[in-house]
């Protein structure tokens, strides 16, 4: 039923996240204050997929104030699509940053699991001057 409201109890379990960070994401200006009844906070069934984008940006390596900035135009409107291309180019080097280091770091973690040196001290992988060779 699309009137439906949730409770903060059941959006959390929908959505898999705790309670504590959609309250978190309401005080930041991240999530529209939601109405209540009785006192207690009721949710559209839209937040759901509110929440699941919010996760998939912060996978991505979105902080929330970027992420508070893409949703900052109204959902549908040009303006937020366009928010959203330029934050993900912005990030695409940063992500390039950290793909290459998590390269390296498996490279020489490959060599470390096949070492066959006799003793840490003679062993070239832990030389400040080593580099791996890609």
């Amino acid at each position: 039923m699309p009137d439906e409201l949730l409770t903060i109890g059941e959006l959390a379990r929908r959505a898999g996240r705790r309670a504590s960070s959609i309250r978190y994401y309401e005080e930041i200006g991240l999530l529209p204050e939601p109405v209540r009844v009785g006192g207690q906070r009721r949710y559209p069934t839209g937040t759901v997929r509110t929440l699941a984008a919010i996760a998939a940006a912060q996978r991505a390596g979105l902080s929330l104030q970027e992420i508070k900035g893409v949703f900052g135009a109204a959902p549908g409107e040009s303006d937020a699509i366009e928010e959203f291309r330029r934050v993900a180019a912005a990030k695409l080097p940063q992500a390039s940053v950290v793909i290459e280091r998590a390269t390296a770091a498996r490279e020489w973690l490959e060599h470390a699991a096949a070492c066959e040196c006799l003793s840490l001290e003679e062993c070239p992988l832990l030389e400040a001057d080593h580099e791996l060779s890609a």
